[in-house]
């Protein structure tokens, strides 16, 4: 894995200006997904705590890196299994906190889709590892999660087909099956709330907002979001 990659800028808002205030600390997280194969992915973290110019050194023109730590998941695809972990610690304090990359070989054989966090907090919590790479590994498990359906949409004519649609009024076991990777993950994914109540019902998902504006903003179909391509 390369030691030279670096992690996005902070993130701006447009609508919530920042406050005009003196800056303390800055942490960044990084995380990014990429297609290896049809049947694997790379999830790419990176997490960095900067002091802002001055802070420590008066004279000091730039912000200080206190923390830069990066971390690769291979994960197999559709099962979502870790094949693959490794950790490179860029930037740290002490001269005794790469010692426990290797722990984090642990990785390799669980899911990143079923407990991952009870597992993460079991293995890596507290002195069992380094804490903010573990606050890294929380952060990267929903990445992963999000490119589910970016893998099926990015699929060869011969990769891993797109799940069939759903049957009017599907059975629960359907629903669990189709949606396993949402059921349960926030208060509009819960089984027993309101939106599964009209796909049960035999309502179509509706588009994302974000799908809406975006087909509006190029004048296509919405609908054209499902195939992941226009038209």
């Amino acid at each position: 894995m390369s030691s030279r990659a670096q992690p996005t800028p902070a993130i701006e808002s447009t609508n919530v200006p920042e406050p005009d205030l003196p800056l303390l600390h800055d942490r960044v997280y990084s995380v990014r997904s990429y297609k290896q194969s049809d049947a694997e992915l790379r999830i790419r973290g990176q997490i960095q705590d900067q002091k802002p110019p001055g802070l420590y050194f008066a004279d000091d023109p730039k912000p200080l890196t206190v923390h830069h730590m990066v971390l690769d998941l291979v994960v197999s695809f559709p099962s979502m299994t870790i094949t693959e972990a490794e950790v490179v610690m860029e930037t740290h304090p002490h001269s005794q906190c790469p010692q426990i990359t290797a722990h984090y070989e642990k990785l390799v054989g669980l899911s990143i889709a079923r407990g991952f966090t009870h597992r993460i907090r079991e293995l890596f919590g507290g002195p069992r590892g380094c804490t903010h790479t573990t606050a890294l590994l929380q952060a990267m498990a929903p990445v992963a999660i999000q490119s589910v359906w970016s893998m099926y949409s990015g699929q060869d004519d011969e990769g891993t087909p797109v799940p069939p649609p759903l049957p009017s009024n599907p059975t629960d076991e359907q629903l669990r099956e189709r949606f396993a990777f949402n059921l349960n993950t926030c208060h509009v994914w819960a089984e027993d709330g309101a939106y599964m109540d009209e796909i049960r019902q035999g309502a179509e998902m509706e588009p994302p907002l974000w799908v809406l504006d975006r087909a509006e903003e190029l004048g296509v179909d919405p609908q054209s979001w499902v195939e992941g391509r226009q038209g």
